[in-house]
């Protein structure tokens, strides 16, 4: 319990940190989504018809801060899913610090590239500052909304909070995302960083944001999920 109130703990001064960046760099299909990071290379090859579109949208632990954009989890799912015979282009929409205010300013953005389905990872930067959680259910509706009004498939991916939080604040926190894929009826990850967090071994030297070897966990904890909804 103490490793995991350490966890979010650290986490907070380390999303806060990217508050306030330039919206991510646009590369062909690829999203160079960490501030002062090294972007990929460009991608300037269009989709091709056969290809379907896939969006990774969240925060950190989606743009992949602190390793190497193949070692991110939207770059893992892509190789994973091509391996599987699956032609998904994935897009990292990962931007660090991103609360779901910041995240609802860029639906439109998300929506041009017209994803078949989108893994929506928000709400844990919410969380870690201890904002209100019905205005964090009330932004994570609204992109829900308007990403299923843009035909968009919607993976909702949870999160928890220590228990130093409160048990009122944390069990009704972790009880929104159950709440909202029930309501839109959409599928969810239960814990986006089931098996992960606080995993020495599965975390950098910050105890926040997984290795390359997290990050390949991370992939196989959505792949169940994900698996229904794909297509060949």
């Amino acid at each position: 319990m103490v490793a995991l109130a350490l966890f979010f703990a650290l986490g907070t001064w380390a999303c806060e940190e990217h508050l306030g960046s330039p919206p991510p760099k646009v590369q062909g299909t690829s999203v160079d989504a960490r501030p002062g990071g090294t972007a990929p290379p460009p991608s300037n090859a269009s989709i091709r018809p056969e290809e379907r579109v896939l969006v990774a949208f969240g925060d950190s632990l989606t743009a992949g801060l602190g390793v190497t954009p193949s070692e991110a989890y939207p770059a893992q799912l892509q190789e994973k899913l091509l391996l599987a015979g699956y032609r998904y282009r994935v897009v990292n929409a990962g931007v660090s610090g991103e609360t779901t205010a910041g995240a609802l300013r860029r639906v439109d953005w998300v929506l041009k590239s017209k994803p078949e389905i989108v893994i929506l990872e928000l709400g844990g930067n919410d969380g870690l500052r201890g904002l209100d959680l019905k205005e964090t259910r009330a932004n994570l509706g609204q992109i829900i909304e308007r990403l299923l009004a843009g035909g968009t498939k919607v993976v909702l991916a949870g999160m928890k909070l220590p228990p130093n939080y409160g048990a009122q604040y944390t069990d009704a926190f972790q009880a929104l995302y159950v709440d909202l894929a029930k309501h839109y009826n959409i599928p969810l990850i239960p814990f986006f960083l089931e098996g992960v967090a606080t995993k020495t071994g599965l975390n950098q030297a910050d105890g926040i944001h997984p290795t390359g070897s997290g990050y390949t966990m991370v992939v196989d904890t959505l792949w169940p999920t994900l698996l229904p909804l794909l297509k060949k």
